[in-house]
């Protein structure tokens, strides 16, 4: 399943309200490392289906970033019942995503 696109409008169901893990990938557009990251997000959310994998657009959701306090990407944060489980900042492997998610 490709990665969700989470925005204002479904963040709060759709990762906060999630009844399983939900990795979000905090980053922009004019972002480098953040399109580095894209399609290993991407191909984890193909991979792996008991976490939910998704991309928040920074810029367009600037409410939500500021929420996390959100000051570089990309960010990755796992929520866990609605809480953040655990937080990275920075261009990140696959290897580090899936030891974040506990594969």
């Amino acid at each position: 399943m490709a990665a969700q696109v989470f925005t204002t409008q479904n963040f709060d169901t759709e990762v906060l309200g999630s009844d399983k893990p939900v990795l979000v990938d905090f980053w922009a557009t004019w972002c480098g490392p953040c399109q580095k990251q894209g399609p290993i997000i991407e191909a984890l959310a193909d991979e792996i289906s008991d976490v939910k994998i998704g991309k928040l657009d920074v810029d367009a959701e600037q409410d939500i970033a500021a929420r996390y306090n959100i000051m570089s990407i990309p960010t990755v944060i796992l929520f866990d019942k609605g809480e953040v489980a655990a937080k990275t900042v920075g261009l990140s492997n696959r290897e580090s995503l899936m030891q974040m998610m506990g594969k």
